[in-house]
């Protein structure tokens, strides 16, 4: 899977450019680095220059992408959470990234989307429609006790 083999100084010099343009997690930046075909000692020696001169820095990343997914794709946590166990972030950043989501905004997003899903459905029968706006919700990566109060919330707005 090697694209080009590239020396040590050649490759700190594109990722420091591939780090400059967008965040990314120390396991994105260490498969840049294998596939420009260098050493693991080169990896590592390359790593930690790049997390003491600020270009990688795992807990800004965390945060950059929660925030991210869920203003712009309106991911709940738990959705955020998997993607970020999925690009090696750690617990501890992973829990900091949550925490930095505004829980009132959080909120406020999984009453506009459940309500919006609940209203696209209204040619469905109550049981049908409950199971498919869930559904949809925990695919967006809400949790389910959240979902099913707004649920509620809204049922009893219409009766």
């Amino acid at each position: 899977m090697i694209r080009q083999k590239l020396t040590p100084q050649q490759a700190l010099q594109k990722l420091k450019q591939y780090c400059a343009y967008q965040e990314r997690s120390h396991a994105e930046a260490k498969e840049k680095l294998y596939g420009y075909g260098l050493r693991t000692t080169e990896v590592e020696q390359l790593l930690s220059q790049l997390i003491e001169e600020d270009y990688l820095n795992e807990e800004r990343f965390a945060i950059q992408f929660a925030g991210g997914k869920f203003r712009m794709k309106k991911w709940g946590r738990v959705k955020i959470q998997y993607e970020l166990k999925l690009k090696k972030v750690s617990a501890y950043n992973i829990k900091k990234a949550l925490s930095a989501i505004d829980e009132e905004q959080y909120h406020q997003t999984l009453q506009q989307l459940t309500a919006a899903k609940w209203k696209s459905l209204a040619a469905e029968q109550y049981i049908n429609r409950m199971a498919k706006t869930t559904q949809y919700m925990l695919q967006k990566g809400f949790e389910q006790p959240l979902i099913q109060q707004v649920i509620m919330n809204i049922r009893e707005k219409k009766d």
